[in-house]
């Protein structure tokens, strides 16, 4: 059965989680898609861009294990719920000030909200899902991620182009990001309308002890196991911090679109990923799921290269497409992989491992991006940070399938065995 036909199946408040990520995550593909380009408006260098998104990174890092324990006590939704209003809060701070220390100040309370959000996410699906469905569950997610990037990049730009144009501002100036930053507080706003509709998740009493945890949270039973699950999504990070949050930047700067253009190219790269992610479930019930994972990442490296360094802008817009499409098709699979490999007691701990080494990857990528460009300029800078996303992605891929490839293969005998 295709994934997008088993939504019916699944739990009342898997579906209304669905629906906020549809409506919150149109904000985030704004925010990741136009922050940097705002900044950019505001005449602030390449390096410094880097080094916001870096305290951006670390404040989202720091915030994960925290996050992660007090989902555990307060509920996932109620996280969910906060997340959300310190991302407002952000947002109206972005909207009001533009010397950079603030601006520093509420990019790092963004990234405090938006982890908020994300960190809870995998163990709320896993607790909410039957284990026939999860593949499904967690690919139609991230499906609905890309589905929302499609249409807030593309409305996204046409609209704020739009407005400025109508009251006077200069395309492409600050006063036409502000339009969006608008938009996306509207965006957080509804959100929470849909957070507010899920099942009240807090711990009551007798005290739930299939998720009390001690100190921060942690609990860790397999140390070899979590280092495994981890250490190739890190070295993932650190490749993807190096160029992915600057993407929009150096496409800009290299090819000279304008922002209409440049929101309507994000909006294209996203559409493949969406069949990539629905399809994916599918191949991971015929390969297994760890070898559906090497499949996709695996495919989408030679891409890497032609992104990075060819001078034809049709051929950068279908690399974009492609190794948008395959290297993130795996991570919803790969994540319940995860799920499922851990207790329940661990699935908060190991959520918000994954996520403050992702937020630690993207602190290092994003600082030697930062002292590339302050010491080589552009188009080197870019060359070396190609060169090791291109080395970090191979190992990460490598290692999954040298580690797990025998458990995934006795899962899926174990699965094809099963009437």
């Amino acid at each position: 059965m295709p994934a997008i036909a088993r939504i019916g199946r699944f739990h009342r408040d898997a579906r209304l989680f669905l629906l906020t990520t549809l409506v919150s995550g149109a904000a985030l593909s704004l925010y990741w898609i136009d922050f940097n380009l705002y900044l950019t408006s505001l005449g602030y260098s390449t390096a410094t861009i880097g080094t916001v998104a870096t305290v951006g990174s670390m404040a989202g890092a720091l915030t994960a294990f925290p996050a992660s324990a007090a989902s555990d006590r307060f509920g996932r939704r109620n996280v969910i719920a906060a997340g959300m209003a310190v991302a407002i809060l952000a947002l109206v701070g972005l909207l009001t000030f533009s010397s950079l220390p603030l601006i520093a100040v509420f990019a790092a309370m963004w990234a405090v909200g938006q982890q908020s959000f994300l960190v809870v996410q995998a163990p709320f699906l896993a607790e909410h899902s039957d284990p026939e469905h999860r593949n499904e569950l967690f690919a139609i997610q991230s499906a609905i991620q890309s589905v929302t990037n499609v249409v807030a990049a593309a409305l996204g730009g046409v609209v704020a182009t739009g407005i400025a144009s109508a009251a006077g501002f200069e395309p492409g100036g600050p006063d036409t990001y502000r339009i969006i930053l608008v938009i996306m507080t509207v965006l957080l706003l509804v959100g929470l309308g849909t957070v507010a509709r899920l099942t009240d998740d807090r711990p009551r009493a007798p005290r739930d002890t299939t998720r009390a945890r001690p100190g921060m949270g942690i609990v860790v039973r397999d140390r070899g196991l979590f280092v495994r699950l981890l250490l190739p999504g890190f070295l993932i990070a650190v490749g993807a911090g190096q160029v992915i949050p600057f993407l929009n930047v150096f496409v800009q700067q290299r090819f000279g679109l304008d922002l209409a253009s440049l929101n309507a190219l994000f909006a294209f790269t996203s559409l493949g990923t969406v069949v990539a992610l629905l399809a994916q479930p599918s191949l991971a019930r015929r390969f297994g799921q760890i070898s559906s994972v090497v499949i996709v990442q695996a495919a989408s490296i030679p891409f890497l290269a032609v992104l990075g360094f060819s001078p034809i802008l049709w051929t950068v817009i279908g690399a974009m497409v492609v190794r948008n499409s395959l290297m993130n098709a795996g991570n919803p699979i790969f994540s319940a992989f995860a799920m499922e490999r851990v207790s329940a007691a661990e699935r908060a701990t190991l959520a918000a491992t994954m996520s403050v080494l992702w937020q630690l990857g993207w602190v290092v990528g994003g600082a030697w991006y930062a002292i590339l460009q302050a010491v080589l300029g552009f188009d080197a800078g870019y060359a070396v940070n190609f060169l090791g996303v291109i080395a970090l992605y191979s190992t990460a891929t490598i290692l999954y399938w040298t580690w797990f490839r025998a458990a995934d293969r006795r899962a899926l005998e174990e699965r094809r065995l099963t009437p």
